[in-house]
């Protein structure tokens, strides 16, 4: 399988490039602002088929390109409902403050938008990704997970947007957000999983279930996490919108 990625935009927001190998259909995840030439160029490089946009939560940093490409290309971009009316009005997940940002911007949507439905598996492009609601840095974010073939066995993956990062959790100060409905979310969908279990973030570099269990200081009172006594600003996390 081919999974590869890079930061983009203002805010180091992590795409993705998913597909079976070289030479197949793809998947892109959360392709942010200025991430549509960076997808471009992965996608020459491996000779690689856009067929859809996969969107792990609305705010803006991870789906300011998702209209241009799904136009380009003539691909669904798929999103939770309850954050599917951020891709028209993205400030109405960012707030005014960081809404200014936005400038004289005008966001549409794709013209096909599929929406993602809570623990109901998504085939596309030849893979079969798992769809876990999350709620809590917005009410529509959501995991995806795909179990990933390499010579060891099979090593389980998930892209985890901005609920779950390397050392810190998704923010919560913003429209939407609920800070122990992120806690419970990480609580009830994360840590039940495997240690093995490889996270793309939406933002900064990879973890793993069993590092984050460990050593995260935001889940140290968390049932199934590790207790090293650090303390930690729980208000928000530290990456991105």
């Amino acid at each position: 399988m081919l999974i590869t990625g890079f930061p983009a935009g203002m805010f180091a927001t992590n795409c993705y490039v998913v597909a079976q190998h070289p030479g197949s259909d793809a998947i892109i995840i959360d392709p942010g602002q200025d991430a549509a030439p960076g997808v471009r160029k992965l996608l020459a490089e491996h000779d690689l088929n856009p067929v859809a946009v996969l969107l792990t939560h609305g705010h803006l940093d991870h789906t300011w390109n998702a209209t241009e490409l799904c136009d380009e290309y003539g691909i669904p971009a798929f999103i939770h409902p309850a954050d599917r009316h951020m891709l028209a009005d993205p400030a109405a997940g960012i707030g005014r403050a960081l809404g200014a940002m936005i400038g004289d911007t005008v966001f549409r949507e794709p013209d096909k938008v599929i929406d993602l439905v809570d623990r109901e598996d998504l085939e596309v492009a030849g893979l079969t990704f798992s769809v876990d609601l999350a709620p809590g840095h917005t009410q529509g974010s959501v995991l995806f997970g795909i179990a990933v073939d390499t010579p060891d066995g099979q090593v389980p993956v998930c892209f985890s947007g901005d609920v779950l990062f390397a050392g810190s959790i998704g923010r919560t100060d913003l429209p939407g957000g609920d800070h122990q409905q992120l806690l419970d979310s990480i609580a009830e969908r994360l840590l039940p999983l495997a240690d093995e279990t490889v996270v793309l973030p939406g933002h900064g570099e990879q973890t793993s279930i069993g590092q984050e269990r460990a050593s995260n200081p935001f889940l140290v009172d968390l049932p199934g996490a590790g207790q090293d006594g650090t303390t930690h600003d729980r208000q928000k996390g530290r990456h991105g919108l």
